[in-house]
């Protein structure tokens, strides 16, 4: 799903104008963003959980010609999906 297509689902769904949506995402987008930046977690209930990883540095070669390198440690956001869409999904599989 595309975001054009996300807006227009939640905008059918929620009565809302594409205006009103797009401006909440938009809102939504900015919270999540500055709280993964402050290193916070952020927690949706039934959703699932954003938050900030340390990756270690590692040694990395590269395939065509052979040279190593170091490659540093950095900060990544993940997600973790909650219990409510993993059951979803699984679910899902077992009517397949």
């Amino acid at each position: 799903m595309k975001n054009k297509e996300l807006i227009a689902e939640l905008s059918n769904r929620l009565g809302w104008t594409v205006q009103e949506v797009t401006d909440t995402l938009s809102v939504f987008s900015s919270v999540v963003s500055s709280r993964l930046v402050d290193n916070d977690t952020v927690h949706l209930q039934g959703f699932g959980v954003f938050e900030v990883k340390k990756k270690a540095e590692r040694i990395s070669v590269n395939p065509t010609n052979g040279k190593r390198y170091l490659v540093p440690p950095k900060l990544v956001p993940i997600f973790k999906p909650g219990t409510t869409i993993k059951n979803k999904l699984k679910d899902l599989t077992n009517h397949e």
